[in-house]
């Protein structure tokens, strides 16, 4: 192969891409960038960009671990655009002839692409660089699971299989990531959000019963109510809120965290989600509110809604160690002599009642000695930790007086000491 020839065959898949009409989106990732950039300088005979952005393809495949083929997959299976928008709340059949059309013929584009191999691409380097040997390709046996795959031999056959895939999960950041966090006026993905699982938790079995229900509503389109989660520290009320999506995310449950400081950001938070089919835990951890915090109005629009309709797919999940979320002063209570207010009693009324304006509130009482003991029980045997059962719990209450006290959070640390404590002694002996 000569340099005219390598650059006739890498321009024939520039061109491809360059004529997709939705999926273009695909080669946005820094593999798929970097792949362009390897094909125009192989077409403009740019041999230091060749072997350059060559190196840029062949790192980023070697970051991730994937074959070229499954990670332009990976990126398909997540696309957003005009073809995915509308396939992920409607049939085909009733999706526009032209986007019909146009996403077939972009399929068969990018099959095209995907089967590329890379020893191919590596002789159209060793060409235009007159490189002996060529270098080297990132072939490797990739066995990482795919959201979505095609089954035929033809991908333009099967875009019915694709826009039921996209349907059923939905498309963009809300298909990759089910855990989010609000930064900077814009939603950012999670990857590894805290896997804790409901059958870790023990105790708390009516909130907890609650909190599932109102979920579940939430999730088959019944009405679901805002929920506050009130109780002593290190009872486990974050964690059962996290441990809910572990639990239904398959369902197209999604959670975006949102702190207090980005509070004032919630109706623009809400109004990202409300046309997407997932349903949305909107959490709060650790709320409290000082005097004239402009966090208090924007979550109280958020709670008691404004002109523009609640959306059905987000409720707000709150814990706090406050009943009364906003904090008042014996010098706030208004006096006879006290003149400047007329009416300061509706005022302090109007902070005690924050909280009321969640539609459910649940109550963790602080956890006496039984219910820890329970809770380091259930820690324990999940642990495969084996101390007789006195031992286990004479350990147990010395831990708690010594450290934060009896709580589901204590019982879980201390079941993570007493862990790495046998296996330490194990390995030793």
């Amino acid at each position: 192969m000569d340099r005219s020839e390598a650059a006739a065959q890498a321009e024939q898949y520039y061109q491809a891409i360059e004529a997709m009409l939705l999926f273009r989106q695909v080669f946005e990732s820094l593999a798929g960038q970097s792949f362009c950039v390897l094909l125009s300088g192989l077409i403009a005979g740019d041999i230091h960009r060749c072997l350059r952005s060559y190196s840029d393809w062949f790192q980023a495949l070697a970051s991730s671990g994937e074959t070229w083929k499954t990670h332009l997959l990976r990126q398909l299976a997540y696309a957003d655009n005009a073809f995915t928008q509308q396939a992920q709340s409607r049939d085909l059949s009733q999706l526009a002839s032209p986007l019909v059309d146009a996403a077939t013929q972009d399929l068969h584009q990018l099959q095209l692409i995907c089967e590329l191999s890379p020893a191919q691409v590596a002789h159209w380097v060793q060409a235009m660089a007159e490189l002996l040997p060529p270098p080297i390709a990132w072939d490797v046996d990739d066995r990482q699971p795919l959201p979505f795959q095609f089954e035929g031999e033809t991908w333009s056959e099967e875009l019915f299989r694709l826009a039921r895939h996209y349907r059923q999960h939905g498309v963009g950041q809300f298909a990759q990531y089910r855990a989010f966090t609000w930064q900077q006026g814009k939603l950012e993905g999670i990857a590894h959000p805290d896997p804790i699982r409901l059958d870790q938790l023990t105790a708390y079995d009516y909130p907890r019963q609650q909190l599932l229900q109102n979920t579940l509503a939430l999730l088959k389109g019944y009405p679901a109510l805002n929920v506050l989660l009130y109780g002593s520290r290190g009872a486990g009320k974050s964690s059962l809120v996290k441990a809910l999506l572990t639990e239904f995310h398959d369902q197209g449950l999604r959670l975006v965290e949102v702190s207090k400081s980005r509070l004032a950001d919630l109706p623009q938070i809400v109004d990202e989600l409300r046309a997407a089919p997932q349903k949305f835990i909107i959490f709060v951890d650790d709320l409290s509110f000082e005097e004239d915090d402009d966090a208090f109005k924007a979550l109280k629009v958020v709670l008691e809604g404004s002109v523009t309709a609640r959306p059905t797919n987000v409720v707000v999940y709150a814990t706090s160690n406050r009943r009364h979320l906003v904090r008042e002063f014996f010098g706030e209570r208004p006096r006879p002599r006290d003149q400047d207010e007329v009416q300061a009693w509706d005022t302090m009324q109007e902070k005690l009642s924050f909280s009321d304006r969640f539609g459910l509130t649940l109550t963790f009482e602080p956890a006496d000695q039984p219910t820890y003991l329970q809770i380091v029980e259930h820690l324990a045997e999940q642990a495969g930790i084996a101390l007789p059962p006195d031992e286990l719990t004479a350990r147990s209450l010395q831990w708690a007086t010594r450290h934060n006290g009896r709580s589901g959070r204590s019982a879980r640390q201390f079941i993570d000491y007493l862990t790495a404590e046998l296996n330490l002694k194990a390995e030793d002996a």
